[in-house]
């Protein structure tokens, strides 16, 4: 059912961001790490009239979103995911653009990644899982046999990024999990689930020689696995949200490069 606003006031917004990825499915680290971070509404009377949404808040995205005039900028991963003490350098400078500007920040991490229709449902959808069931480290679900090297080079081309593999098997069941999920953990809950093809990101050496057997391992990258599910949330509130207000989506990658 879309949902349409005369005036989108903070809370309206709030309400649906929470709908879309409850705060309560996030995993316990996330505590105190997620929802509205930096709250500068009060600025514009608590209406938003431009939404941004990215992955990451780097300066190249906060000063986007200013040129853009955003009220609000919706991330992935928080700015300020450590506890400070002392705001360095870089931080500063990043947070005096949202400062400058009045671009209040909110964060939707491990939430958004556990959710339906989120992170993890997105990769899901664009690599064709059927039967899927969720795990503590992503989705789990059935393809139509495959070969590794055929579905590698799926993988590359849907996700656009270069990506390291290991693994020479017919694939029926895939384990994906956007983000870093490549660790002995998820491993071992891959193995367990008789995965055949784990798609993650940052994997260590040491992990491949205990945990991997001879299920295929494929690294995509951090920035490939995510990206793809903030893109559809920006989509999904054009959708909800209606013509009133006016939603950017900003692709910041890293653009890493295999020679």
């Amino acid at each position: 059912m879309q949902t349409f606003f005369e005036i989108m006031k903070q809370e309206d917004l709030i309400q649906l961001l929470e709908q879309i990825a409850p705060p309560e499915i996030a995993d316990d680290f996330d505590n105190g790490r997620i929802g509205l971070i930096l709250d500068l509404l009060y600025t514009k009377n608590r209406n938003i009239q431009k939404i941004a949404v990215t992955l990451d808040v780097t300066d190249a995205v906060l000063q986007k979103a200013a040129n853009f005039g955003a009220d609000l900028l919706i991330c992935h991963h928080t700015p300020l995911f450590h506890p400070i003490m002392v705001i360095p350098e870089d931080l500063a400078k990043r947070l005096k653009i949202a400062f400058d500007n009045n671009i209040s920040i909110y964060a939707m991490h491990t939430n958004y990644d556990n959710a339906e229709g989120g992170i993890n449902t997105v990769l899901a959808d664009m690599f064709g899982l059927k039967k899927t069931f969720m795990t503590d480290f992503g989705i789990i679900g059935t393809v139509d046999p495959i070969e590794t090297e055929t579905f590698v080079k799926t993988v590359s081309e849907k996700l656009n990024a270069p990506l390291l593999y290991a693994g020479d098997k017919t694939i029926r069941k895939v384990m994906i999990c956007g983000g870093s999920c490549l660790n002995r953990h998820a491993l071992s809950i891959a193995k367990a689930n008789g995965v055949d093809a784990f798609l993650s990101s940052e994997l260590k050496h040491s992990d491949v020689l205990r945990e991997r057997g001879d299920m295929t391992i494929i690294d995509a990258g951090h920035y490939a696995t995510e990206n793809p599910g903030m893109r559809v949330l920006a989509q999904r509130l054009k959708t909800e949200i209606g013509d009133k207000v006016v939603i950017l989506f900003i692709d910041d990658n890293p653009e890493l490069k295999s020679i």
